[in-house]
């Protein structure tokens, strides 16, 4: 390796030195909490900068799946013919998250754009370094196909002999876990467009929408399967019984009592907070008078 600044240039190392793939890698879990760090670090990446790279942190579950909790970008430079990566910043922080949290280690590196390119292969073989069997996970922030993709990927050496011609990148699923409340903010990001932030309220009426129609489709699934146009799956039957038992047996007066109380409050809520909102814009507004005077 040679030294640019404060930048380390990668170079290939050769295939003896350099231990891949021992076990398989099923799906890669993320928590929303990565797609947001990465978003926010293409916003904040310098003009010159057509992509942000990082280290995904989490751990590795006992069926193969890799479970991505948390991230931190690494600053990079990227040309035609080289990639440069700083490796003390990246170990510095490396370090730091693992004084807060010991359980969650290296398990792979992340880009924005639309899938891989020359570069990934330098960077994913330095990672590969890191930590064995790297995920390769890739956000398109560009909304290529009007939407932002997320996908993940493992490598793979492709090799003749003793030298090596190239590194095979291979998707996996992807697995992406989230709340309701976390789910509004994820489609806020995935719109090309957006004219304003969704309000407690009417993150509410897009949650309720959305369960309208789930159990619209579990209604259409088991009238189909009790007309025998679809075959049963004992699974999904297990599934819908669960459900069903988890609500709480109350008459329909009783359940509507207790929605409107909680809409009441949620109200109440939103008006004591407008209010605060007034009182300390008002006082804000007193203040500069009196300095003025």
């Amino acid at each position: 390796m040679a030294a640019t600044n404060d930048l380390t240039v990668l170079q290939f190392v050769t295939p003896s030195s350099t231990s891949f793939t021992t076990t398989p890698v099923l799906t890669a879990r993320i928590h929303p909490l990565v797609i947001f760090n990465v978003c926010d670090c293409f916003v904040r990446r310098p003009d010159s900068a057509e992509r942000v790279i990082g280290t995904l942190l989490g751990s590795i579950l006992p069926d193969g799946t890799v479970d991505i909790r948390n991230s931190y970008a690494v600053p990079h430079n990227e040309s035609s013919d080289q990639v440069a990566v700083d490796i003390d910043y990246h170990h510095n922080m490396l370090a730091s998250h693992l004084k807060v949290n010991p359980k969650e280690v290296i398990v792979g590196w992340y880009s924005t754009g639309d899938g891989v390119n020359g570069g990934s292969a330098l960077i994913h073989d330095f990672f590969a370094r890191e930590v064995t069997n790297p995920i390769h996970l890739t956000v398109d922030t560009g909304f290529t196909n009007g939407e932002g993709t997320i996908k993940a990927y493992v490598s793979s050496n492709l090799s003749l002999g003793d030298r090596q011609l190239a590194a095979q990148f291979q998707e996996i699923p992807v697995d992406l876990r989230m709340v309701d409340a976390e789910r509004v903010g994820y489609d806020v990001l995935k719109a090309t467009a957006v004219d304003k932030l969704p309000n407690d309220m009417e993150g509410m009426e897009q949650t309720m929408e959305r369960l309208l129609t789930l159990i619209t489709d579990v209604y259409k699934y088991v009238d189909s399967v009790v007309e025998g146009q679809t075959s049963p799956d004992n699974n999904i039957g297990r599934f819908i019984a669960e459900a069903v038992a988890s609500l709480p047996k109350l008459p329909p007066q009783v359940f509507d009592n207790l929605v409107n109380d909680s809409l009441q409050d949620q109200l109440l809520l939103l008006y004591l907070s407008s209010i605060t909102r007034t009182q300390l814009s008002l006082a804000e507004k007193l203040n500069t008078a009196a300095q003025m005077l």
